[in-house]
Formats: C-alpha cells, sequence, structure tokens
C-alpha cells in the first residue's frame, strides 16, 4: 500500500490513507512543530531518510546529536515493527548516506567561509550590534571594497576597523561620522565571538555548495548532519551561518523552476533563533530568500516548537504543514495553540486546537499540498518509523562514516582536477566506496 502512490509515506492517518508529501510540491516549504519530546526530531529524520531515497541531497542542523542516527542502520524493537506492520509497511533497515559537518571541525567536517561573503549584515546578527555599530561595520566594509583590502578571517577584520579607526576623520567626510566608541565596541564584540570558536568559521577554503549537494550511484542524495550541540551555545551564530547558506543556495543555483523533486531539501532546526530579536533589514532578507528560491529548486522546512515563533510574512510561505502536540498552559501558549489550529485546513471529524494538545508522541497533524498546490484537509496521523537507528551514532560509528566521507571529497577532487570525472556540482558517487561515475 506505502509505495502504490509516488512521494513521501509521512505514516497513516485514523482514516487508514497514506499521508504523503509529493515530491513536485516539497519545494514549497514546510514547517514541522511540536513541544520538546513530542517526536519532531523523528519526523526530520524520517523526512531526510525519504528525500535522500527519492535522490534528493538534504541539509540538516542536529541541535541534540540525535539525528546522527541517520548514518546508521535501524535496529526496530516489537513495537515498532507492529506500528509499522499495521501501517502496510515492512521496513528495511539501512543507513542514510551521510556526511557530518561541524564549524568548529570537532564532530564532522569543518565549514569555513570568508568575512566578506558573510557581508556586513549577518555580521552584525553575529557580534549582536546596535544600529549605531552596525553602520560603522557597513562604512568599514565599503572602505575595504573601495580600497581593495582582503577580508578573509576575524583578524582582516580587526586590522580593517583599526584601519578605519585611525582615518576616521578622512572616511568620515567621504561616507558619514565614524565614533571611536562604536569601533572599540565592534572590536570587543570581535573578542567575544572569537572566544566562543567563532574563528574557526572564518577563512579559507572556502565552503563549496556542490559538496553538500550529491548523488550517489545507488540513486540516493546525500544527508549532510550539521553538528550544532556545541553550536547551540552561539545561538547568534548558528543563525547568522544557516541564513548565510541559504543565500549562497540562493545566489549560486540557476532557476528551474518546480521540477518534479527538489535539488536540495533544507531543514532548518530551532527555527525561532532566526527571528528573535532579528532588525527588520534581516527579517525582510529571510523572507525575500524563502519566497524566491523554490525557483532554485530548494525546498526549506522550519522546525520549532511553536508555529507563533516565525513571522507570518514566512509562515505564509510554508505550504506543508507537520503539527506535533502543543501545550498551552500560559496565555501565551493559549495564543500560539489557536494560532496552530486556524493555520490548517479544517477536518469535520475533530477540532483541530483540541486535537493538537491530545496528541501523543510520534503523532501529528499532517496537511501537505495536493497535485493541485491546494492545502489537503488536516488528518491525524501515525508517524511512520524510520529505517535508520532512533538515536544517536557513537563517536567510533560517527568517526568512520567521518573518514569515508572524506576519502571520497579527496577521491573526486582528484579525479575532477585530472579530467576523469564531471564536476563535483553534476559528478555521483558510490556512498560507501567512493567509486566515481567517470565520463
Amino acid at each position: 500500500m506505502t509505495d502504490a502512490v509516488p512521494g513521501l509515506f509521512l505514516g497513516q492517518s485514523d482514516q487508514g490513507e497514506a499521508e504523503r508529501l509529493l515530491f513536485h510540491r516539497a519545494n514549497r516549504h514546510g514547517v514541522v512543530a511540536g513541544a520538546t519530546g513530542t517526536g519532531k526530531t523523528v519526523t526530520l529524520q524520517i523526512m531526510a531518510q525519504g528525500f535522500s531515497d527519492a535522490g534528493v541531497p538534504v541539509f540538516c542542523a542536529d541541535v541534540k546529536g540525535d539525528l546522527s542516527g541517520v548514518s546508521q542502520a535501524g535496529s526496530p524493537n516489537e513495537k515498532l515493527t507492529a506500528r509499522a506492520a499495521d501501517m502496510g509497511l515492512t521496513l528495511t533497515p539501512r543507513a542514510a548516506p551521510t556526511v557530518f559537518w561541524d564549524l568548529y571541525g570537532e564532530k564532522g567536517h569543518p565549514i569555513r567561509t570568508t568575512i566578506s561573503e558573510i557581508g556586513p549584515v549577518l555580521m552584525a546578527r553575529m557580534l549582536n550590534l546596535n544600529d549605531v555599530q552596525e553602520g560603522v561595520l557597513t562604512v568599514a566594509f565599503h572602505v575595504a571594497d573601495k580600497e581593495g583590502l582582503l577580508l578573509l578571517d576575524l583578524e582582516d577584520l580587526r586590522s580593517l576597523l583599526a584601519y578605519v579607526g585611525e582615518n576616521a576623520d578622512r572616511i568620515g567626510r567621504e561616507v558619514g561620522n565614524v565614533a571611536s566608541a562604536s569601533v572599540a565596541a565592534i572590536q570587543r564584540a570581535l573578542l567575544q565571538l572569537e572566544q566562543q570558536g567563532g574563528a574557526a568559521f572564518f577563512g579559507e577554503p572556502a565552503l563549496r555548495l556542490e559538496d553538500m549537494m550529491r548523488t550517489g550511484l545507488d540513486g540516493r542524495g546525500q544527508v549532510n548532519v550539521l553538528d550544532s550541540t556545541r553550536l547551540m551555545n552561539s545561538p547568534r551564530l548558528y543563525a547568522a551561518f544557516l541564513l548565510w547558506l541559504l543565500s549562497e543556495l540562493f545566489e549560486q543555483l540557476p532557476e528551474v523552476g518546480d521540477p518534479d523533486k527538489p535539488r536540495l531539501v533544507f531543514f532548518f532546526d530551532e527555527a525561532h533563533l532566526l527571528f528573535n530579536d532579528a532588525p527588520r533589514a534581516l527579517l525582510e532578507k529571510v523572507e525575500q530568500v524563502v519566497r524566491l528560491i523554490r525557483s532554485k529548486g530548494v525546498g526549506v522546512y522550519f522546525v520549532t516548537q511553536n508555529p507563533a515563533d516565525i513571522p507570518d510574512s514566512v509562515l505564509a510561505q510554508l505550504g506543508n504543514r507537520i503539527q506535533h502536540a502543543l501545550r498551552a498552559y500560559t496565555p501565551s501558549e493559549q495564543k500560539g495553540l489557536k494560532a496552530a489550529s486556524q493555520s490548517f485546513r479544517v477536518n469535520p471529524a475533530f477540532d483541530t486546537a483540541e486535537a493538537i494538545q491530545g496528541l501523543g508522541v510520534g503523532e501529528a497533524l499532517v496537511s501537505v499540498l495536493d497535485d493541485k498546490g491546494a492545502p489537503t484537509v488536516v488528518a491525524r496521523t501515525k508517524i511512520r518509523p524510520p529505517d535508520s537507528r532512533l538515536g544517536p551514532a557513537t563517536d567510533a560509528e560517527r568517526a568512520a562514516v567521518m573518514a569515508a566521507s572524506l576519502n571520497l571529497f579527496d577521491f573526486l577532487n582528484d579525479a575532477w582536477r585530472i579530467g576523469l570525472c564531471a564536476h563535483p556540482t553534476t559528478s555521483h558517487f558510490h556512498p560507501r566506496s567512493g567509486v566515481a561515475l567517470l565520463r
């Protein structure tokens, strides 16, 4: 039953219907919401593996470490096997082709970019600058661009700020006042960012997007897991990095319209961190990227505790919705519950608000876009068990996955340089052996 219709099988409704996310509607974005402990991470895991099985590369953040289990074959117990059988599903324990990433280079391959690629707006977000300080930082970037100064790492930015401070009078006459107090405040913020480990993120070689957008010879897409267990201690760095990555995808990928399936699916976990105390300019940037990146073939899925954490202008762009249980003890939680229930197409069989509060672990209300692009009637759904492991990978298992993917990257890059295989953007690899598809 579950394999008869194309689409990502999410689970089974109370009416015995299979709930599926259609691949050709998956780039219309979505949200996975619910209180802590209600099953959001497992839903993210089965979606990531489902997209991978369909040949779609995936990028997702692993905030708690549990998502690393996608790299290992599952060992379903009797309860999970019975749950799958009730859905007409036969579990096939297997791992997804996984690559681990880490801004700090500890639990995954390091990710680096340059200060100039980040730009003044996101840099100000990382440094938690006020409007005046952000203005001075913008002036500094302007000076670097005008005078041909390199901005690769934090030391380059420090030197630039010192140069701007020393030449404040001349620069001020050209582009506006540069207060020495603001320059000093930015320097202190840079020191705090460095002490949080942010220096490891800036410099060369910069990340290539094609390293995250690969498909294996077996047809499965690469699942990129960003270890965020330490990164979450610097929430502004986390949010700014993921927004930068989205912006890079938007700027570099060509237009493809509405493909049969996405070119990449991007999961933004703990999405509220992106919007907390965000300036208007940043919110406009997020809204623009989410609205327009669909035509690049990229689907963006926000994972958060409450849909109310996401601004209405962004939430309106999210057509596919999976809502796990919410608790409503406080007035603000009750307001969030009301907003979440009203965002669904009504099902006359139950009261949506009451259903959200009564959902058990592993249950969700699901509404996805149908073949015509309209939202389906909300259905109370039991989420399917994953084929990969429930729970984290061990350190030894993670190290083995990292070693395999590092050998793969080296092989493909060397093969490309000497003309044996296609450019890494279009090349295919075998996820275990690293054998490339030769020309």
